[in-house]
């Protein structure tokens, strides 16, 4: 697997347990923080979308990133500590990261000096990496997240391409990065599809 952000999630989840631990005594479900995650996605890019040109909302991206990182993992972190295990809640969270990324991605494509055909192709690229992920479940794979291009790493990347507008980087700038994303996400693509075809299921005791 090449190095993505992913791979770090071991030391995040430790920094949220003392939240999920209060989480768990409020009775907060696991559903209910996924569905927050996605509202709180689609109101911040329907924000970026009416408002292109303010650099504040542009300069947040970043920290509504990590936020959304964090309520991402505390979903699945409350449903293994709660035991709300559930295959609705499976559902919500996959629909909501995909609805969440296109809300939070798109956006973009109205900012000055983007070349909006490329973040649809950005877009449409990690809507097809995750389903890769999912796809893998129809071969007898676990789940793959393999990178170098996964959500946490587009999550990093689009807030670096934010912070770039915000200090009025060039276009060939702000459409290279963009580049370098479309790439990494068509390898990702083809490593997911590959490591679930080559995935060799642990024998049946």
């Amino acid at each position: 697997m090449p190095f993505s952000i992913y791979q770090l999630k071991p030391a995040f989840q430790q920094l949220l347990r003392p939240l999920l631990t209060q989480l768990a005594r409020w009775q907060v479900t696991p559903n209910q923080v996924t569905l927050l995650a996605l509202a709180l996605s689609v109101l911040y890019g329907a924000a970026l979308a009416l408002y292109p040109a303010d650099w504040r909302l542009w300069a947040g991206v970043p920290l509504f990133m990590l936020l959304r990182m964090a309520l991402n993992a505390i979903d699945g972190m409350l449903a293994n500590f709660t035991g709300l295990k559930s295959r609705l809640g499976a559902v919500l969270n996959e629909l909501g990261d995909q609805l969440s990324d296109v809300a939070l991605s798109l956006p973009f494509a109205l900012a000055t000096g983007i070349h909006a055909p490329l973040v649809v192709a950005v877009t449409v690229a990690a809507l097809l990496a995750e389903f890769a992920g999912v796809l893998a479940l129809q071969v007898g794979s676990p789940r793959r997240f393999d990178g170098p291009m996964g959500k946490s790493d587009r999550a990093f990347a689009f807030g670096l391409l934010a912070l770039m507008l915000v200090f009025d980087a060039g276009p060939l700038w702000l459409n290279g990065l963009l580049w370098v994303v479309l790439v990494l996400l068509v390898w990702t693509v083809f490593n997911r599809l590959r490591a679930a075809l080559r995935y060799a299921a642990p024998p049946t005791p």
